[in-house]
Order: structure tokens, then sequence, then C-alpha cells
């Protein structure tokens, strides 16, 4: 069709043809893999604050936990950090999910229309991707409704008592039970990811596979181990109960 003689061009947007493509949706599903690993393991060391104890009164948690709410301030709005980083963790997730089960389909055509059947040699996480995946969503799910919106408390809860509220919560060894297990899957997916991720990126090489196989290996050992770490030692009683309880928590906010 043309217009005045002038022919129309509809061809697609380069970041359109990109985002259909395959090598493009792996880079996303890469990025925001990388983005997404990289709070986690942020989360992970902001989590290693419980380990300083109760402070008589005035945990480092809590007081870590203070300081994200007020970055900026005065001069931003209170949580603006914080949900500013929950923005882009939330469309980062989102992105992620989608690509990820957009590539695993194209696989599973791929994989259909080939009848001759095909050995892969593949590692357990590789394997179990999807269902880790999945798996994690879901306690995240459940991580957000108890310690962020407070929606599920099998456990009583304090806005602001981060150390009080994570001693009473790891006191239940079946919470204890889920965190634990979360993180192992955790561990599963990030290993694989992060070197898949390498591998997406063109850093991998056969001459320096073994280091990014290794780093892969040592930062999700890392993880796993700092996540795990916290409510097994509340669960044990390694780390001592919190100075002000939460009932006093709340009683101390609905007086001022």
């Amino acid at each position: 069709m043309s217009t005045h003689g002038q022919a129309i061009d509809y061809r697609p947007h380069r970041l359109k043809i990109l985002w259909r493509s395959t090598i493009g949706k792996k880079y996303v599903a890469a990025v925001t893999g990388v983005l997404l690993a990289g709070f986690v393991i942020a989360h992970m060391l902001g989590n290693l604050k419980a380990l300083e104890g109760p402070g008589n009164g005035h945990a480092s948690i809590d007081r870590y936990a203070h300081f994200l709410r007020t970055i900026g301030s005065p001069a931003l709005p209170h949580d603006f950090f914080l949900w500013t980083e929950r923005i882009v963790l939330f469309t980062a997730l989102v992105l992620h999910v989608t690509t990820v089960t957009q590539l695993y389909r194209r696989n599973r055509a791929a994989q259909a229309k080939d009848h001759r059947p095909k050995r892969i040699r593949s590692t357990i996480s590789a394997r179990t991707m999807p269902l880790s995946g999945l798996l994690i969503l879901v306690f995240v799910i459940f991580h957000v409704l108890q310690f962020t919106t407070m929606t599920i408390h099998p456990t009583p809860l304090a806005k602001g008592a981060v150390y009080a509220n994570a001693y009473g919560a790891f006191q239940k060894w079946w919470i204890v039970l889920i965190y634990v297990a979360a993180v192992v899957v955790l561990g599963f997916h990030m290993n694989h990811a992060l070197w898949s991720g390498a591998q997406t990126s063109g850093v991998d090489n056969p001459d320096r596979n073994w280091f990014w196989r290794r780093l892969a290996t040592g930062v999700t050992a890392i993880t796993v181990i700092g996540f795990a770490l916290v409510p097994t030692l509340f669960w044990t009683g390694a780390l001592p109960k919190p100075v002000t309880t939460v009932a006093a928590h709340d009683g101390a906010r609905s007086t001022q």
C-alpha cells in the first residue's frame, strides 16, 4: 500500500524484533535474572545483621530496616527507596517469568517436532529449573505475605520489630523447615541460572568455563548458607531472645 505515492513501512521496531527472537528473550531472562540474583545476595547480607543479636533493645537488623525506609529523608518521602526497589524488582520478576516461560514452551515445541530422541547431558539443577522456579515464586509470595504485608501471621508480628518478628517466627519448627527448604531450592535454581547467564552473555569459554562454574557454585553456596543460618540459629537458641517483645512493640505504638 502507499499514500500519495509513498510506500508505508510496516516493519516492526528493532526492540520488538529482538523481543520476539529467542536470543532476545534469553538476554532479557539473563539480565533480569542477574538483577534478581543481586537483590537476593543483598537481602541475604542484610539478614545477617540479625547475627549481631538484640542489641539491648536496639537490634542492628532493626536499625538497618529503619535505614532502608528513610534513605534520602527528608528530601525524599518515607519508604521511597523501598517502593522504588519493589517496583524495579516486580518488573524484573514479571519479565523474567514471562521470558523463561516462553522459552520453555518454544523448547518443548521444537522437541515435539523433532521425533528423534536426543540424549543431552544436564545437571539436576538444569532439569528442575521450571519446578524450582515455580516453588521459589510460591515461597516469595508466602514470604511477602508473612513479613512484609503481615497478612499471614502464624506468630505475633509488629512493624519495625524485625529481630523480634524473626525470633518469634523461627521458634516454630515448620516455619524454619519451610525457609531452609526454600533456600535449598533457591540454590539449585540460582546455581544453574548464574552459569547459563554467563553462557548467554558470551563470557564463557572452554579455557575459563571452570572459573564461571566455580564462581556460580561458590556464590550460590554462600547465599544458601547465609539465608539458612538465621532461621537455624534462632530455632536452636544460638541467637538470644529480643529485649523488647512483639507485644511491647504493639503497646508502644498504640500509645504514640
